[in-house]
């Protein structure tokens, strides 16, 4: 057993310990930042004007070309 630390072991225990910490530390760094609220505005934001210019359309208060020239715009 007082081999093993004299050996591979000297060196495979310690990096296992820090391996692991490593791994803990990026499962609760990644789950609080797994909140894509920062992202959902924009997202949300484009759906929103995609549905607002559908409408308008609907209501034949724009023209197709003007849909179509719009709809380029907000896909940029």
């Amino acid at each position: 057993m007082c081999l093993m630390w004299f050996g591979w072991g000297f060196f495979f225990v310690p990096f296992c310990l820090i391996f692991g910490a490593i791994v803990i530390y990026y499962f609760i760094v990644s789950s609080s930042n797994n909140c894509s609220s920062h992202y959902a505005p924009r997202y949300h934001s484009t759906s929103r004007a995609a549905e607002i210019l559908a409408e308008r359309l609907a209501k034949g208060e724009i023209s197709k070309e003007e849909y179509v020239q719009i709809r380029k715009e907000l896909e940029r």
